[in-house]
């Protein structure tokens, strides 16, 4: 793989996740705290009118709005299509090549603590992958193999990727969160530049990582509506062990809904607020391991 030549951080796709939005503006104001000596770091706000909001998106979610169709259709003008088609050019100006690497910074109100997400097993990210998560426990992987046409920003280049941290609410900072955010991001430059260098840190070449399966929905009235409530034996415990048999959702009347399941799975973003409107309960994963 060639060298790292630029890299964009990018925060506030959606605007009420304030980690990355506030990130972002300390990096505008000091860039020296993400300057490194052999690549270039852009740092860069995604929904401008949502952020000014305080919502998650103005018309639609920016985070599906990057697929090849949309991008180069001159025809759709919501806000967040409109605002995509900007983004993309930024990150790829007149008569450049494309950013070699998107960092993008979303925060969830799932107990998430510090997650890379990956969209395919690209050799590097898992190698980056597995240093980050020696170097801190919270850090956790999930790859969710997903095509450009899921519309994510991530998707744009073969390098980009996804942090998530959490549990934190919408529209709220959580200081702990946040300087453990910073500290992973610039465990993450300082990783490129010794890339670039030759000198990448030598680490455990086991990388313990988390592969999507399928999303669950919360049961459902014929009328759509949710009949039951994630159960609070598993709310807040994403990333750990659901076995046959364990209780996954509680219903308003109070009966106990079991996971069905032949195996044990590993749930993620378990009750996220923002994947209501999704249909989306958690992910399901698979605990994996890989010698990178």
């Amino acid at each position: 793989m060639s060298q790292i030549e630029r890299v964009a951080i990018v925060g506030g796709n959606h605007g009420n996740e304030l980690t990355g939005v506030h990130l972002v503006k300390k990096f505008q104001q000091y860039p020296n705290l993400i300057d490194r000596a052999s690549f270039e770091t852009l740092a860069l706000l995604g929904n401008l009118k949502a952020i000014e909001e305080g919502k998650r998106y103005i018309d639609k979610d920016l985070n599906r709005c990057f697929t090849n169709q949309g991008l180069e259709n001159p025809h759709i003008s919501s806000y967040e299509d409109t605002r995509a088609k900007a983004i993309q050019h930024i990150l790829q100006p007149q008569n450049q090549p494309f950013v070699d690497v998107i960092i993008d910074l979303h925060s969830t109100t799932a107990n998430m603590g510090l997650s890379l997400i990956f969209s395919d097993m690209h050799p590097f990210l898992l190698r980056l992958g597995a240093y980050l998560s020696s170097t801190n426990p919270m850090v956790k992987v999930f790859v969710n193999q997903q095509s450009r046409e899921g519309g994510f920003l991530r998707s744009l280049c073969e390098l980009g990727f996804v942090i998530e941290v959490g549990a934190v609410a919408q529209n709220i900072l959580n200081a702990e969160l946040f300087q453990q955010t910073e500290q992973l991001i610039y465990g993450i430059l300082d990783y490129f530049e010794g890339y670039n260098q030759g000198n990448i840190p030598q680490t455990n070449s086991t990388l313990t990582f988390y592969q999507y399966i399928k999303s669950i929905d919360y049961p459902r009235s014929s009328r759509g509506e949710i009949k039951a409530m994630i159960h609070p034996q598993l709310q807040f415990r994403d990333y750990e062990p659901l076995n046959p048999g364990d209780p996954m959702f509680l219903t308003f009347e109070g009966k106990d809904i079991f996971y069905e399941g032949e195996s044990t799975v590993y749930p993620i973003f378990i009750n996220e607020a923002a994947y209501y409107e999704k249909g989306i309960a958690m992910h399901l994963s698979q605990k994996q391991q890989e010698i990178v």
